[in-house]
């Protein structure tokens, strides 16, 4: 996955408009979310795939087909983020088309992962693919086992926390900051995630070295703050 040459454009936003997303993020979102939580080989075709964008943005299909080819061809495929599935064989059409048959598609490991990064999954879905990505993962070495057992354990009791890191992780491969996301080691994952957890672990360390009565007041000053 060489972030250098295919990035991928799921956190492109317009210039004056930060909080917007570009078309071709919005319809990378939608295909990388439409492969994660659709199991049917005929509805992971292309034309499949633009009928569900289009009806969920109220246009036609035909308007978005070019846009998701080019997404699949040009982007998703070549970044390792999305692969074809197979063919499914035609009984109408030109006859080389019916022999050759009609790509589907699926994620990729690395797709899984990207996959936990779209709010437009939804909470479960994005929990399994990332809890699919991470069992799909073989620890070489003691950190690499506390990494990864790291991430399911806070998954259960600091989801927002592991969608920040996760998030970070992945928005640094699609501007380019980094070259891969896979594999995920210890290494990589640092080189991003230790400018963007500061807070966090001066919080978390103050508290564990910090006497009861004083946890007990920093678990107050906190609820009555959020």
């Amino acid at each position: 996955m060489k972030g250098t040459k295919y990035n991928i454009a799921i956190f492109d936003t317009f210039k004056t408009r930060k909080d917007k997303f570009t078309g071709e993020a919005k319809r990378q979102r939608g295909i990388i979310a439409h492969l994660a939580s659709e199991q049917s080989p005929e509805l992971r075709t292309r034309t499949s795939i633009a009928h569900v964008i289009a009806k969920k943005h109220g246009i036609l299909w035909q308007n978005i087909y070019s846009g998701i080819f080019r997404d699949l061809d040009e982007v998703l495929i070549p970044s390792g983020v999305v692969k074809e599935g197979g063919r499914l064989p035609l009984r109408r059409g030109p006859r080389a088309l019916q022999l050759e048959g009609v790509p589907f598609y699926e994620l990729t490991e690395a797709g899984l992962l990207v996959a936990s990064s779209i709010e437009e999954l939804g909470k479960e879905h994005r929990a399994k693919s990332l809890e699919a990505f991470i069992g799909s993962l073989k620890p070489e070495n003691r950190d690499e086992k506390i990494l990864f057992d790291g991430i399911l354990l806070l998954m259960s009791i600091a989801p927002y926390f592991v969608s920040k890191i996760i998030n970070e992780y992945i928005h640094s491969y699609s501007i380019g900051v980094v070259d891969s996301i896979i594999p995920m080691n210890v290494k990589n994952f640092r080189s991003v995630i230790s400018d963007h957890i500061g807070v966090e672990k001066e919080l978390l360390e103050a508290f564990v070295n910090s006497s009861k009565d004083k946890q007990n007041l920093i678990m107050d000053f906190m609820r009555i703050l959020t």
